[in-house]
């Protein structure tokens, strides 16, 4: 009787596993082109330019907007056009924001970041679940993170230059675009 009652739990685990499969097809074969999502799912990465490494990744968006790519640890600020007016590589503080968009909520001209360091033109756009803001800012004396610090925070390190013009465009309520 024991192999009998695997079998039939084989069996519906099968049956429902095509089922959902099916499902997904239909559903994905009869939505609607527009209603496609911009951003790329937390799975999957935006296709990349491989001969041009630093252009705008493809399905980052459109409109006037901050794209931040967690993998390759670069900030676009792309204009209302579409146009990249500035790329800068950041320094990431080891807490990532999860893929998805997000707007600029909270702007600071500066403060002490959890690490100690003196920051300024701090632009906050998300939070960890235990309340740890997720920002961009650059130290005040320009130095960059190495790398072996144990303190994990949210601050996502840029260049003086990078952080004046980040400050400039990245006003309260700027999207922000993270993707992988």
């Amino acid at each position: 009787m024991t192999s009998s009652s695997a079998g039939l739990v084989a069996g519906l685990m099968t049956a429902a596993i095509t089922t959902v499969g099916v499902l997904a097809w239909q559903a994905s074969a009869q939505s609607p082109d527009g209603l496609s999502n911009p951003l790329p799912t937390a799975a999957s990465k935006a296709p990349r330019d491989v001969k041009h490494p630093d252009a705008l990744p493809a399905n980052s968006g459109a409109g006037q907007r901050v794209v931040y790519s967690v993998d390759d640890d670069r900030v676009w600020l792309v204009d209302e056009t579409g146009k990249v007016t500035r790329t800068f590589r950041v320094y990431p503080g080891g807490v990532d924001p999860k893929p998805g968009a997000y707007v600029v909520s909270s702007r600071a001209g500066a403060v002490t970041a959890t690490d100690g360091t003196h920051i300024e033109h701090v632009v906050r756009f998300a939070a960890t679940p235990d309340g740890m803001a997720i920002g961009f800012s650059a130290a005040v004396n320009g130095a960059l993170p190495d790398g072996d610090t144990m303190v994990k925070t949210g601050g996502i390190r840029e260049t003086r230059p990078d952080g004046d013009a980040m400050w400039d465009f990245a006003t309260v309520g700027r999207r922000v675009l993270v993707i992988r």
